[in-house]
């Protein structure tokens, strides 16, 4: 008799989809887990704090961020869409950013997520994606997770943190409108009903 090994791989051809990171505590474990790695801690505070998608964020050298002060920011061509978005550099950044350019003598035209094999090239979404499944596994966060959840991340936290609205977080990632936004963020109709029990 043949025993099927069981996997958790989804059935080929099948959507997979991520999770944001949905408790601060979590994401502070994650930055703890990898503070003595200046390189992805620099891409993961980015990821949380802009809400770029990840092959964007890779597309970046050195000189896209080197001198940049709390306050500025990068017009980065969105490669999925061809629209102009904006990277904001907040103190979060400015910190990560500083601690990487401190770790090693980096020339301007490197990529700023280089990979490790020697030449100047950047992470692939896939490493990426790989790299955030590590860190989630590592603080036994149960759920599915990926490149793609530092985009969603950044929106979850923006939402349930800070009350930003939907339209806003619409224009945001480009979506053709805020029910689409909510849907990506994985936001339940249950934060809606609980707005019925504020008392006017």
């Amino acid at each position: 008799m043949i025993r099927t090994i069981a996997t958790n791989r989804p059935p080929k051809g099948s959507k997979i989809t991520v999770e944001p990171i949905r408790n601060l505590d979590h994401i502070t474990s994650i930055k703890q887990l990898i503070t003595s790695k200046p390189r992805d801690l620099l891409l993961f505070t980015l990821g949380i704090n802009n809400g770029i998608r990840t092959g964007d964020l890779l597309r970046l050298k050195v000189h896209d961020l080197q001198g940049k002060k709390v306050g500025d920011t990068i017009s980065i061509k969105e490669s999925k869409t061809g629209k102009i978005n904006i990277l904001m550099i907040n103190k979060a950044v400015h910190k990560a950013l500083a601690l990487f350019l401190a770790s090693e003598n980096y020339q301007p035209d490197h990529y700023l997520f280089k990979s490790r094999t020697g030449s100047n090239k950047p992470l692939t979404v896939q490493t990426v994606n790989r790299m955030v499944k590590s860190w989630t596994r590592i603080i036994n966060l149960p759920g599915n997770y990926g490149a793609h959840t530092l985009r969603k991340t950044f929106g979850y936290i923006q939402r349930t943190q800070y009350g930003v609205g939907f339209e806003v977080l619409c224009k945001r990632f480009n979506h053709g409108n805020p029910a689409v936004t909510m849907r990506y963020l994985g936001i339940s109709d249950s934060e809606v009903v609980e707005i019925l029990q504020n008392e006017v």
